[in-house]
């Protein structure tokens, strides 16, 4: 399973590709206006060292599929690596259509069910982001929709439409996940610092240093 980075931190960011842990990221408008941050500028400086599909969403009040094409176009625009994010709706649908035609890669955001996963990959979607962790929140279980997308397109191998894992909260979502099969978790930096750590090897490593003392200082 291949990692990306869920956030509009540049700084976030820049530290996960240097620890050759992630190889894309997923953005949206309200990660972006949490940083304080002009939208475009903070995708072309993402853009500027991540060398890995970079999902920029279109505008949350965009409804129309004509203007999510035209806003699609200018945010493939900044980069090779960029990816437009669309909403999961009947005019994000017709979105997907066209600009996956013009060879534009895609992402279908918001997948709460197979059944929007599957026609969100027949308009043509790059990727389709199923929420497990939001599934959580209202008492049912996220992994069983990840689990549900893997099979479906499993059988039917003409899908070439990756998954990613997105609304991760916590490291067993991401052992979870991988368990499925799915493509691609995207994970918040506190998640991914999370994944790095154990107590046994923080403490092997105290010990390690507490043993070297005594023999070479």
């Amino acid at each position: 399973m291949k990692f990306f980075i869920d956030t509009a931190n540049v700084e976030e960011i820049r530290s996960a590709y240097d620890m050759g842990i992630i190889c894309g990221c997923t953005t949206n408008p309200s990660l972006i206006a949490k940083e304080g941050r002009d939208y475009v500028e903070t995708l072309k400086e993402i853009a500027s060292f991540l060398d890995g599909p970079i999902s920029g969403e279109v505008k949350a009040d965009t409804v129309k599929a004509e203007d999510m094409i035209l806003e699609g176009r200018e945010i493939a625009s900044l980069s090779p690596n960029m990816v437009v994010k669309i909403p999961m709706t009947e005019e994000g649908l017709k979105a997907v259509k066209v600009l996956s035609k013009e060879g534009i890669k895609t992402n279908v955001t918001l997948i709460f069910s197979a059944t929007q996963a599957v026609l969100a990959a027949r308009a043509g979607a790059t990727y389709v982001s199923p929420f497990l962790g939001r599934l959580d929140d209202i008492s049912s279980d996220g992994l069983i929709l990840i689990q549900d997308i893997m099979d479906i397109f499993s059988v039917y191998p003409e899908i070439e439409t990756e998954v990613i894992c997105a609304s991760v909260r916590h490291p067993v979502h991401v052992i979870e996940c991988a368990k499925t099969g799915a493509d691609i978790a995207t994970v918040p930096f506190k998640v991914l610092k999370q994944m790095i750590h154990h107590p046994l090897t923080d403490i092997g490593i105290e010990k390690f240093k507490e043993d070297y003392r005594k023999v070479f200082s």
